[in-house]
């Protein structure tokens, strides 16, 4: 049975997550697709809302 891959779209939204968190600037974003690009940042955004709320130190 063969594993199914992760959307690209979710996959770029998880690593803008984790950058996020890792402190890392938007300006790394490695995506230059406008779609991949735009859930790359709205992942950076969420983890930088959420650092700053108190749930990541």
């Amino acid at each position: 049975m063969k594993r199914q891959k992760r959307d690209r779209l979710e996959r770029a939204q998880s690593q803008g997550y984790k950058a996020g968190i890792n402190g890392r600037s938007q300006e790394a974003c490695p995506y230059t697709q406008t779609d991949a690009r735009s859930f790359w940042l709205g992942g950076w955004r969420d983890a930088r809302e959420d650092k700053h709320t108190g749930l990541y130190k």
